[in-house]
C-alpha cells in the first residue's frame, strides 16, 4: 500500500493496522464468503445439499479475493451478485446451484457486517479501552492524596485531588466500556429473505425459523427478532451511540488535562521528548499536541452519529439510502482507538508538578475556608451565616486581610465554640477534601476489580 497515495488520513496519518483484519476490502469479502460458507453447511445439514458441496464451497471461499470481486462487480454493478459469481468460478456444476441458495443480498451483506464490527470491537477497540482504564486507575491511586484546588466554572473551588480529579474518568469510562461490551453482545445478523417472511426458504423448508437460527449458530451470533431485507438498524445504532459518547468521554479527558497544562497553570504536562519540536518558530514551545488532536478526532466523528441516526429510517421493507453511509461506520472505531492508544501513551508518561500545584492551591488558599466557615457558623448558631461570610470575603479581597484575621475579630465568640478539629480545618484548608481520598480508592477499586468483562 503505498500511503502517499492515500485519500483518507485513517490510510495513513492515523492507520490502525490491526483493524484492517475485519474492516479492510479484503475483510469485507472474506467476512462476506464465512456467510455464503454457513448457509451451504446448514443446507447439507438439511439434506438438501451434497458433503462434497460444502467442501467445494469452503475451498472457493478460502481462494476468494477481493480484487477479483471487485472487478466482477464492474459488470454486474452488484456486490454480492459479484462475490456469489466467483464462487461459482470455482466450484463444479453440481455444486454452483446451491451457491447463495434460498438467500437475499443483505442476508449476507447486514450479517457480515455485523460479524465484522463485532469481530473488530471485541478484539481490537475494547482491550484498548480497558487498558486506558488501568492506566488511569494506576494514575489516580498514584495521585489519590496529591491537593488540588477544584475548579467549577473555570473559577477555583474547594480543594480535591488530583486522584479524585482522575476518578471521575475511572468511573465514567468504565460504564461506558460496559455499555459497549453489551451494546456488541446484542449485534444481530439475519437470514430471512428479500423482505423479511422467509418467502423463498419455506418452498423447501418446515421451519425457516429454526433453518436461520442454524445458519447463525455457525457464525456464533443470533438472528434479529424480526427483520426485513435488512436487520433493525438499532443494533448497530446501540453500539455507535455507546462508541461515540466513549469518545466523548476521552476528549473531555483530554480537554481537562489540556487545560491543565497552560502556562498559567501547569499542573500536568505531556513528556516532551529532546527532538521534540512545539513551534516552528518559538523553540520554548511545549505544545500539547497529543491532548489536542484526540479532541480535534473526537469533533471529526462525533458529528456522524447524526448520519447514523438518518439511516434509522428506511421506507417499507428496505431502501437504499444507507448503502453508502453504512460503509463508514467503522471509520468510528478507527479514530477511536487510535485517540485510545494516544491517550494511554501520554497518561503512562504524564507529568504532575506538584510545585505548579502547591502554587495554584496558594492563590485561593484564605478563600477557600469560606465554604466550611459558613457551615460552622450556621451550626453554632449564626443566624445569617452566609451573608456574614460573604460580607467578609469581599472584605478581605479589598484591604488584603487574611479572611480568617477578619473572622477572628468579627465573629470570635462563635468561632471559640469550633472544636479543635474545626479550628484546625480553617488553619489548614489543605485538609478540606472530604473524602476524596476514600471515593477516589472506592471507585478504582471497583473497576480494577473486574467489574469490566474482559473476556
Amino acid at each position: 500500500m503505498n500511503h502517499f497515495a492515500n485519500i483518507s488520513p485513517l490510510d495513513s496519518r492515523y492507520r490502525c493496522p490491526e483493524l484492517e483484519e475485519f474492516f479492510s476490502e479484503s475483510a469485507h469479502a472474506a467476512y462476506l464468503a464465512r456467510v455464503e460458507v454457513a448457509l451451504i453447511e446448514a443446507l447439507a445439514g438439511e439434506g438438501l445439499c451434497s458433503v462434497k458441496a460444502v467442501g467445494e464451497i469452503k475451498h472457493a471461499a478460502l481462494a476468494l479475493s477481493a480484487e477479483a470481486v471487485v472487478e466482477e462487480e464492474k459488470k454486474t454493478r452488484h456486490d454480492i451478485r459479484a462475490l456469489v459469481n466467483i464462487l461459482r468460478e470455482h466450484v463444479s456444476d453440481e455444486t454452483k446451484p446451491w451457491v447463495h441458495w434460498g438467500a437475499t443480498s443483505y442476508d449476507i451483506r447486514d450479517t457480515a457486517h455485523s460479524l465484522r464490527m463485532r469481530d473488530g470491537v471485541q478484539a481490537v477497540l475494547l482491550p484498548a479501552l480497558i487498558e486506558l482504564e488501568q492506566t488511569l486507575i494506576a494514575l489516580a491511586r498514584r495521585e489519590k492524596n496529591t491537593v488540588q484546588v477544584g475548579r467549577t466554572h473555570g473559577q477555583h473551588a474547594v480543594p480535591v485531588t488530583v486522584g479524585f480529579t482522575l476518578a471521575e474518568y475511572v468511573d465514567r469510562l468504565g460504564r461506558s466500556i460496559e455499555s459497549v461490551q453489551t451494546a456488541t453482545k446484542n449485534l444481530k445478523g439475519k437470514f430471512s429473505g428479500a423482505v423479511g417472511a422467509h418467502n423463498s426458504q419455506k418452498l423447501f423448508l418446515d421451519d425457516p425459523r429454526s433453518f436461520e437460527k442454524k445458519v447463525l449458530g455457525k457464525l456464533n451470533i443470533e438472528p434479529a427478532p424480526y427483520s426485513t431485507q435488512i436487520i433493525p438498524p438499532e443494533f448497530m445504532l446501540d453500539l455507535l451511540h455507546h462508541v461515540v459518547s466513549a469518545f466523548g468521554i476521552i476528549a473531555n479527558i483530554a480537554r481537562d488535562l489540556r487545560s491543565l497544562q497552560r502556562s498559567e497553570i501547569g499542573e500536568v504536562g505531556e513528556s516532551f521528548a529532546s527532538d521534540q519540536v512545539g513551534s516552528s518558530t518559538m523553540p520554548q514551545k511545549r505544545n500539547p499536541i497529543n491532548f489536542e488532536n484526540i479532541e480535534s478526532l473526537w469533533k471529526t466523528f462525533a458529528p456522524r452519529m447524526i448520519t447514523y441516526y438518518l439511516d434509522q429510517v428506511s421506507e417499507h421493507q428496505r431502501d437504499l439510502t444507507n448503502s453508502a453511509s453504512s460503509r463508514f461506520q467503522f471509520e468510528i472505531i478507527a479514530g477511536l482507538l487510535h485517540s485510545t492508544k494516544r491517550l494511554s501513551k501520554v497518561l503512562t508518561n504524564l507529568v504532575v508538578d506538584n510545585i505548579a500545584l502547591q502554587k495554584n492551591f496558594d492563590q485561593s488558599r484564605e478563600m477557600i475556608i469560606a465554604e466550611p466557615l459558613y457551615l460552622l457558623l450556621a451550626h453554632h448558631g449564626h443566624p445569617d451565616a452566609h451573608e456574614a461570610v460573604k460580607q467578609l470575603t469581599l472584605r478581605a479581597q479589598h484591604d488584603h486581610i487574611p479572611l480568617i484575621e477578619l473572622a477572628g475579630r468579627e465573629l470570635g465568640e462563635y468561632i471559640a465554640k469550633f472544636t479543635s478539629e474545626q479550628q484546625n480545618i480553617l488553619k489548614n484548608p489543605e485538609d478540606y477534601i472530604g473524602i476524596a481520598v476514600q471515593k477516589t480508592e472506592h471507585i478504582c477499586e471497583k473497576w480494577a476489580s473486574g467489574s469490566i468483562d474482559e473476556g
